[in-house]
């Protein structure tokens, strides 16, 4: 970086006094090699850097997959752009930011050479770098709260328009286009209008910052000329101080304009580490012999991850949820709305975090976290109330996206679930694709085979939640054919529904009131049970 100004010092002080081509020549020679090697580490440092930011990606880009799906199991949801975060440090440490901040060490060496070339030249260096110091300072304090502010509101603004894309036959459909649109535009605007004071001040300060170092080099200049005529130093000396001190204060300058980039990238790394300080370090569970379906639950109480209220066992002077079912069992769960069945469900499978849930679930006498993840996820199968399936084909959304899953595992899942002549009867059979989130199927199409996906590889346990609310009359026969069929298999099966028709085969059935378990037991007792308890309230 030095190698322009000693060059020009050299033809200033010795070339021009001496009439020397020799001289010029060799100092051109070797010019022109330094200058090749500074181009060809300037290649290596851009390279270095890019293959830095792709060795970031491929290390952290799954870990903070996984956390960000984990944190919204904790959180309800509302957790969105990890990933994205991770791209926006990834890509402001691949830009020019950092050859700045890297550069900036430099400065006090270049004011040094200024200072060995005469003391008052290195003051004016230093005032220079002092007072762009100064003003990217306050580039900091004007821009970044501006900055975090529009990026949360930003992030609102995304969250919503994830929203609508999720609901958007509901917004067409009642009218609520309009008025979703005008929210999110709101959100969206306040944080294009913070972006843009935040700009205009980082904008102003950048060009204060750039006049600032023309001036200085010009002043620069004019000292020197000043020391020149009084012969306390050479021309070539001048020049050369001029040229140092722009080196010297370019890369506070490229600071300057690069901070909307740095801010943005501490964002980026402070919400990363904000998502992976909530999830725990994943731990290797040893793979243990496959579950045969033994299901135990004690004492369980259970609240929706993020709320205070408990939602299953609320009454501490109960002893919370507690039952057993062996392979080959089928338990039916009934309950006024709000009673529970849902948070029941999702704490049976694992889903709320250690912190929300209490009492113990054991599958074949082993507690469910102490199971390896991948395989305990293998050997469930579980219908949410709310299906969704994912965009692809019929084929990977049955087969869980597997990697190299078999044809005939694909295709007995949905034989099971009653699915495979729909999906043979499709243009494309299995290789449908279903579009984004399944739109391009009808809502008990995505129903029947988020069945078969649930019924996939033959799982141990298997936990429907409404599986027959937007059933037609062959998709309800193909649900109770499954599950008779479940039962032969000797699999646990735990069916929630406010309909006979998926409960009338069920072994076993709990009646749960206001998150308490009311009655347990086999199917006609309960039932009889609860008509007598009608008959008393009527009576």
């Amino acid at each position: 970086m030095l190698t322009g100004p000693l060059f020009m010092l050299q033809i200033y002080d010795r070339v021009l006094t001496s009439r020397s081509m020799p001289t010029l020549i060799a100092l051109f020679l070797l010019v022109t090699f330094l200058f090749i090697v500074l181009g060809l580490l300037e290649v290596v440092r851009s390279r270095i850097f890019v293959r830095l930011g792709m060795k970031l990606d491929q290390q952290m880009s799954d870990r903070l997959f996984d956390a960000e799906i984990l944190v919204n199991i904790k959180t309800g949801g509302g957790v969105v752009g990890g990933v994205r975060e991770l791209d926006t440090f990834r890509q402001f440490l691949t830009g020019p930011g950092p050859f700045a901040l890297f550069d900036s060490p430099w400065v006090p060496i270049y004011i040094i050479i200024i200072f060995i070339f005469h003391w008052t030249l290195g003051v004016l260096a230093i005032f220079g770098a002092i007072a762009l110091f100064i003003i990217a300072l306050l580039n900091d304090i004007r821009t970044r709260k501006l900055l975090e502010d529009a990026g949360k509101s930003m992030g609102a603004g995304a969250q919503l328009e994830d929203s609508g894309r999720r609901n958007a036959q509901v917004l067409s459909a009642m009218g609520m286009l309009a008025p979703f649109r005008k929210l999110w535009q709101s959100e969206r605007s306040k944080g294009l209008t913070l972006q843009a004071i935040a700009s205009d001040r980082s904008g102003t300060l950048t060009a204060i910052s750039k006049s600032l170092r023309l001036f200085l080099q010009s002043a620069m200049l004019a000292v020197g000329a000043a020391l020149a005529v009084k012969q306390i130093i050479t021309p070539g000396t001048m020049i050369a101080a001029s040229i140092i001190l722009g080196r010297a204060l370019q890369p506070v300058e490229q600071s300057i304009g690069q901070w909307r980039g740095f801010i943005k990238a501490r964002e980026a790394y402070k919400n990363i580490n904000d998502i992976l300080s909530k999830v725990e370090e994943p731990v290797e569970r040893t793979i243990l012999a496959e579950p045969k379906g033994y299901l135990k639950v004690e004492k369980l109480r259970a609240k929706v991850p993020g709320e205070k209220a408990v939602i299953i066992g609320r009454n501490p002077r109960a002893s919370g949820i507690n039952f057993s079912l062996t392979p080959g069992q089928s338990l039916g769960i009934i309950g006024p709305s709000g009673s529970g069945k849902t948070t029941l469900a999702k704490a049976l499978l694992g889903l709320w975090p250690q912190a929300d849930v209490s009492g113990e679930i054991s599958l074949d006498n082993i507690a469910l976290n102490k199971w390896n993840p991948e395989q305990l996820g293998r050997n469930i199968g579980y219908l949410p109330q709310g299906v969704e399936l994912f965009g692809g084909t019929i084929k990977q959304n049955i087969s869980r996206f597997y990697e190299n899953p078999t044809d005939a595992a694909i295709v007995e899942a949905a034989q099971l679930a009653g699915v495979d002549k729909m999906i043979t009867d499709m243009p494309q059979a299995y290789e449908t694709d279903i579009g984004f989130m399944g739109t391009r199927l009808s809502t008990g199409q995505r129903q029947r085979v988020a069945l078969a996906r649930a019924l996939y590889g033959n799982p141990a346990l298997i936990v429907l939640d409404e599986p027959n609310s937007a059933l037609d009359a062959v998709g309800q026969n193909a649900l109770k054919k499954a599950l008779l069929e479940m039962h032969k298999r000797s699999t646990t099966v735990i069916v929630i529904s406010h309909r006979d028709d998926a409960l009338r085969d069920m072994e076993l059935m709990m009646f749960l009131n206001q998150g308490e378990q009311m009655l347990f037991g086999a199917r006609n007792k309960v039932l009889a049970k609860l008509r007598e308890m009608s008959k008393s309230k009527t009576s």
